[in-house]
């Protein structure tokens, strides 16, 4: 029985070891763009990924908003069966030049609203495609995103990157590279390293899986101690 005893306690300490490796995943999904850098002056499709972090209610509404102080001449929707698209544009303070001329307004925002049957339920994500382009000569784009839920709660994912800092609702950011870097030639700016892909990305997750794999190990450390102690108990009682 003791034996018994000693195998469940460390397989029990093992699980939640195993438990805490999930866990960060699920805390820190937030809206992301992916993929999260491009070069400057071409075109890029991104993808708005959305997931539900909420068990009792669904994503009705996103609301991207577009810098305008770094315009994209050209911004193309695809359409997402059950969502209705609409943009927004604002004139701009400064006008571009593009190969079509002088650019005097640009989108500023896009809302995807869905339909009844095509809200995004608890524990599922959805992609929004958008392609953009030229893009700015900048290091990156900051795109503030609204995530609306069927109970009336918006979630504000509007905090811009900063050095040293995790943001608590951080904004999707795509990271823009020059063409002399993309292309392999020595540049001043480097690339900045790809962000997640994954709904449950961030930075942070690295750290929180080293955890959970530290405490992984010592629940197993934990059973193999039980069990020597449990085989010396048994030779000395023999």
């Amino acid at each position: 029985m003791r034996l018994a005893h000693v195998v469940r306690a460390g397989v029990a300490v093992a699980a939640a070891a195993t438990a805490a490796l999930a866990f960060p995943a699920v805390a820190s999904a937030h809206v992301t763009v992916n993929p999260s850098t491009a070069t400057q002056g071409g075109y890029t499709k991104v993808t708005f990924r959305v997931p539900n972090e909420r068990d009792d209610a669904s994503t009705v509404k996103l609301e991207i908003a577009l810098p305008t102080d770094k315009p994209v001449a050209s911004v193309s929707l695809k359409p997402i069966q059950g969502w209705t698209a609409v943009s927004e544009t604002t004139k701009l303070t400064t006008p571009i030049k593009t190969a079509d001329g002088e650019l005097v307004e640009a989108v500023s925002k896009i809302t995807w609203t869905a339909d009844a049957n095509s809200a995004i339920k608890p524990h599922q994500f959805q992609e929004f495609d958008v392609s953009l382009g030229p893009l700015p000569e900048t290091d990156q784009l900051v795109f503030k995103a609204l995530q609306t839920y069927s109970s009336g709660e918006v979630v504000r994912w509007i905090d811009e990157p900063s050095a040293g800092a995790e943001a608590e609702h951080p904004a999707p950011t795509l990271k823009l590279t020059p063409k002399a870097a993309a292309s392999g030639a020595p540049a001043s700016a480097t690339a900045a390293p790809a962000g997640t892909a994954s709904d449950d990305g961030g930075d942070g997750n690295g750290a929180a899986v080293g955890l959970g794999v530290a405490g992984l190990v010592l629940g197993l450390a934990g059973l193999v101690v039980g069990l020597l102690a449990y085989r010396r108990a048994a030779s000395r009682s023999a």
